[in-house]
């Protein structure tokens, strides 16, 4: 009886301990972005709290502040320069503002073709002359979405229907080892300047970050979701994420039916 007596201390006494933990409050840190090698003033760069799924980014002096713990990452991007992750620390949250300096990329040009399209000045000619993506979404009872097919061809139906009442052992594998981060995803829809940051841009950089998936696996849910090789190249990073988000809640709708 005294032994168990004992052990329901130390228990409670860890269940505390975790509690706290997991409760602690969430300052705000502050800083500066300078571009490393002329210590000129960065306008506009994105900062994402990777931990507690929020962002803001730079004023015109290139200030910041965001809320954050200990041991939080922050993760800085802008256009040209390299992305940083950063951890909060105890220092940066007693001291105040830190210097965060981003280094340039270099950037070298591809050659870039593009298709001439020979246009009359007749509407109903040139109408026809210009390319068309047939890619179509195909809509289900039950479900808030619709789904991409690709074609009208007579198997496109099948084929969405296969992709969704059917998970691939990818998608299985995917969420469910990544499941905490997956729960960001309504955390993320909700913050206004990830959204924004998200809708800006095309590299997939801060997706991979928050995620913490590669590019590859981002394209891979994105096929087995089914949607076409033109929304996966040409979308922007916050179509993306609603792609993802509703690949995922369906998911779980499906796994728990």
């Amino acid at each position: 009886m005294y032994m168990k007596r004992i052990l329901f201390y130390i228990v409670l006494i860890v269940s505390i301990t975790i509690n706290a933990q997991d409760e602690a409050p969430v300052d705000v840190v502050s800083g500066k972005v300078l571009n490393a090698a002329t210590d000129q003033k960065l306008e506009s760069v994105h900062i994402v709290n990777l931990s507690q799924v929020s962002g803001t980014i730079t004023n015109k002096k290139g200030d910041f502040s965001i809320p954050a713990k200990v041991n939080d990452t922050l993760y800085f991007s802008y256009i040209g320069y390299k992305p940083l992750r950063i951890r909060v620390t105890n220092d940066w949250i007693k001291y105040g503002d830190v210097k965060i300096k981003m280094t340039e990329l270099g950037i070298a040009l591809e050659k870039v073709v593009v298709s001439e399209v020979q246009l009359t000045g007749y509407l109903e000619i040139d109408a026809k002359k210009i390319p068309v993506y047939n890619n179509y979404r195909y809509s289900i009872s039950g479900l808030d979405s619709g789904y991409e097919g690709g074609n009208k061809q007579p198997g496109a139906v099948n084929k969405v229907l296969g992709a969704i009442f059917n998970p691939a052992d990818f998608l299985y594998n995917m969420f469910s080892k990544r499941s905490k981060e997956l729960r960001k995803l309504r955390k993320m829809k909700k913050d206004d300047e990830i959204r924004n940051l998200l809708e800006t841009k095309f590299d997939r950089a801060t997706l991979m970050a928050l995620l913490q998936v590669e590019r590859m696996d981002i394209d891979e849910i994105l096929r087995n979701c089914n949607y076409s090789a033109d929304f996966i190249k040409f979308a922007n990073d916050l179509q993306i994420l609603d792609a993802i988000s509703e690949c995922y809640e369906e998911y779980k709708i499906l796994e728990r039916k």
